[in-house]
């Protein structure tokens, strides 16, 4: 049902498009004979959304991986340099709910650590929408941020890196095998909000995956089994997610040693002093306005990210 629901929309959408531009057309024609500029002007900028439209479908049917169209855990974890990083990573988590708010898609914080002083240490989130893997696969990296501290009474322009790493929700329809032997669980208290229950009772569950080193972590619920039941999912996602990873880079591994297109390597430079601009360093597009970069409009870099990715050419510009 769900990739005859996929279908559906994608037909539709081709078919408004159709529609769209035959309409169009024929306004133009019609303003042309009656000599209305004002209907031809309407109709010309119509059709050049039409052409933005066309274009956002042509690359989101990119998006035919096998669990593209799930939905996907985002972790945040902040570097190296205290209350620095941990404001950046406050401030990507921001970036990426915003995102997906955008495109209507619903958020969960499944666990989160504060920072000392500001920001936050980590925080694993969920997004739930269709495609939310397919497009938010390729943010996973580090981002490095330079801006003149707001913790620094001397306003010296300081630099932070903080990661993101995401990876897909899977079903029960695929089988990862996990023997018990191989887990480590530790239970501890929960922080930040949450209530009398959640903060003085070991509801909190943290999962480390012997075998891999993956550590999966929530405090979402106040019952230890129901954090225990989303922590396995999540170790589920993160071993499937690292299977599809070592599939992708024997596949590309030619294109990956020419673009540096590694897991866990900076991907994105955000500069907001002494001048603003966002750079993507594996495509090299561009933003001159990193206020609404970081307010969640991230789409332009991701479909250029997409595009090279899959090995299509893209013109992706950006003011």
């Amino acid at each position: 049902m769900r990739e005859r629901d996929e279908l559906d929309v994608a037909v539709k959408a081709v078919r408004e498009l159709e529609a769209g531009i035959r309409d169009n057309v024929e306004l133009i024609e019609l303003g042309e004979a009656e000599g209305d500029a004002e209907i031809i002007k309407d109709a010309e900028n119509a059709l050049i959304e039409l052409k933005q439209e066309a274009r956002r479908r042509q690359i989101e049917t990119l998006l035919s991986g096998e669990v593209d169209a799930n939905d996907c855990y985002v972790e945040i974890h902040s570097g190296a340099g205290g209350t620095e990083s941990q404001d950046w990573a406050n401030m990507l988590l921001r970036m990426y709910t915003r995102w997906a708010e955008r495109r209507k898609m619903k958020v969960e914080v499944l666990e989160m650590h504060d920072g000392e002083e500001a920001g936050i240490k980590s925080a694993t989130i969920l997004v739930k929408g269709h495609n939310a893997y397919g497009w938010l696969k390729t943010e996973s990296g580090v981002h490095r941020l330079v801006r003149i501290s707001p913790y620094d009474s001397a306003a010296r322009r300081h630099t932070s890196f903080s990661s993101c790493w995401v990876y897909p929700v899977v079903d029960d329809s695929i089988d990862i095998e996990i023997r018990e032997s191989d887990l480590k669980v530790d239970t501890y208290r929960a922080s930040g909000a949450g209530g009398q229950h959640v903060n003085t009772t070991d509801s909190a569950i943290r999962i480390t995956h012997v075998p891999s080193g993956i550590i999966v972590a929530c405090q979402q619920e106040r019952s230890q089994h129901k954090n225990r039941a989303t922590a396995m999912a999540m170790l589920k996602s993160r071993l499937y997610e690292a299977e599809l990873q070592k599939r992708e880079e024997a596949a590309n591994a030619q294109a990956a040693s020419k673009t540096d297109i590694g897991w866990g390597h900076q991907i994105r430079s955000y500069v907001l002093q002494p001048y603003q601009m966002v750079k993507d360093l594996r495509t090299g597009v561009e933003s001159g306005q990193p206020s609404l970069v970081l307010d969640g409009d991230l789409d332009e870099f991701m479909e250029a990210a997409l595009a090279q990715r899959v090995g299509v050419a893209t013109d992706v510009t950006s003011d």
